[in-house]
């Protein structure tokens, strides 16, 4: 149990410094009188005093974190948070129950953006914006947010960075110093943030709708202010920006980093998770829409490739932007699209699945052992981007595909036996580790996940965090050893 104080100690920390966060929806209350000010105050009050307290009674037992410890902040953070994001919620609305607020807050700090709200065109202007910020501030990690932080209060940050951080990867470093690095890409994102936010009110969206969609596009969110998602504007002008920045938010943001820095577009090219991602989702947009034009889906190509690229790139990238009830499209579309969620966003970014660094080295892995069976003595590495991987690597991909593929059949299996059928129940549980958002069947585009039962709903939320964490991040947690002493 003492082992767990120092831990304890340091989401005091980090609960103290997200209670900041509520200025924001606080700001947009006052601004728009919703009558909710009083709520988001409450709020802030009882997320900062709960954070000093477990600060200050746990004090005594600060030390350095151990690598352990990092695993065990990552993997508490976020529940402590969503738990603590609930409370506005539930002032406002007294009808809804702690499950849905959870299942709510969990959703959008894990950037997934499924939800069980109704009414959101008439939702209070903080309400949504609350929910945007969430998505926003899961988007890049709250947890590398305060590694930026942290160092100032004495607690070292690359334990909790390698653990937060997607991608198999995770020593690589963009600075000297982890705290310069968290920075740097807090940087980069708050940029891409400011400049989409502009564009898409110069394309006509009010400041509050710009603002909560950038802020869902470049975390690839999904959340939006309307029941009908990023439909509800019918504006190709619209969908095209989110697109290119959904493209931007998909990619390694060590990328943009070194691109900007370097003032050398070429950056991009020379990275093979960017062009796996652009050639994938490019091809897959014009054949979707090919698919679906000679489906007779649409009656034209050009609107075609319209709406199968927004939604196509939105679910694939596992944004969960929705222009259209894909669902009602030929079953090819809406499952490649889910397909492509699992496996298509870079390491580094905002996305979730299996990401395109693992696919690579997947692929090149399989395509190694077929050459060996044909040449038993062959030394042949893999190799990604002409660069050697280590077996180490290799061999733990390997461990994380099969207990990422192994946890979508068990829960699916789990949502079926509490009485969901087959469709819904692995269209929500790919939605959700994918962190994509909607998925099939009675949490489909056209619906949401209000209709699942309590047991349902903590499934899912559960799927969402260790999609967020991919998966090895919190399995570990729940292992004998990583208790042992």
């Amino acid at each position: 149990m003492d082992a767990l104080l120092p831990v304890a100690n340091v989401l005091g920390r980090l609960l103290s410094i997200f209670s900041f966060a509520y200025l924001m929806p606080i700001a947009a209350s006052i601004h728009y009188r919703d009558g909710t000010t009083a709520d988001f105050v409450a709020a802030m009050v009882i997320s900062l005093l709960s954070g000093l307290t477990l600060y200050f009674v746990t004090r005594a037992n600060y030390r350095e974190l151990k690598p352990r410890d990092g695993f065990l902040l990552v993997s508490t953070v976020w529940v402590l948070m969503a738990g603590i994001a609930t409370i506005p919620l539930l002032l406002v609305y007294d009808t809804m129950s702690f499950t849905d607020a959870f299942f709510e807050t969990m959703s959008g700090l894990t950037t997934t953006g499924a939800t069980v709200m109704t009414k959101l065109d008439t939702a209070p202007p903080a309400i949504n914006l609350w929910r945007h910020e969430l998505n926003w501030l899961g988007g890049m990690g709250i947890i590398v947010l305060a590694v930026a932080i942290l160092p100032m209060l004495g607690v070292g940050g690359m334990q909790l960075y390698k653990a937060e951080t997607p991608g198999p990867m995770k020593d690589a470093k963009l600075t000297a110093r982890i705290a310069d690095t968290a920075k740097a890409l807090w940087l980069v994102y708050v940029g891409f943030t400011i400049a989409c936010a502009l564009l898409l009110k110069q394309a006509g969206l009010s400041w509050l709708d710009s603002i909560c969609h950038t802020f869902a596009a470049m975390s690839l969110g999904g959340f939006s202010t309307r029941d009908a998602s990023v439909g509800a504007f019918d504006d190709p002008m619209v969908e095209f920006i989110l697109i290119v920045f959904m493209m931007i938010a998909a990619m390694n943001f060590a990328t943009h980093f070194l691109a900007i820095r370097g003032r050398d577009l070429r950056i991009y090219w020379r990275d093979v998770e960017v062009r796996g991602v652009i050639g994938l989702i490019v091809a897959s947009c014009f054949g979707v829409a090919f698919y679906l034009w000679l489906e007779g889906t649409f009656e034209d190509y050009p609107t075609a490739l319209r709406h199968a690229s927004f939604n196509l790139v939105s679910i694939g990238l596992s944004s969960g932007f929705v222009s259209q009830d894909y669902e009602k499209w030929p079953v090819f579309a809406p499952l490649w699209m889910m397909f492509l969620a699992n496996l298509t966003c870079s390491s580094g970014s905002t996305g979730g699945g299996i990401k395109m660094i693992r696919t690579l080295i997947l692929a090149k892995q399989a395509n190694r052992e077929l050459t060996r069976l044909v040449h038993p003595a062959i030394v042949n590495p893999v190799k990604v981007g002409g660069s050697p991987i280590p077996n180490n690597v290799v061999i733990a991909v390997l461990g994380f595909i099969f207990l990422y593929f192994m946890s979508v059949v068990m829960l699916t299996f789990l949502l079926i036996l509490s009485g969901l059928d087959f469709i819904s129940a692995l269209g929500a549980v790919v939605g959700s580790i994918t962190n994509a958002g909607p998925g099939l069947g009675v949490v489909g585009p056209s619906s949401n996940y209000a209709g699942l039962t309590d047991f349902q709903t903590w499934v899912c939320s559960f799927t969402m965090l260790l999609g967020r964490l991919e998966v090895l991040s919190l399995a570990v947690v729940f292992t004998p050893q990583f208790w042992r002493k």
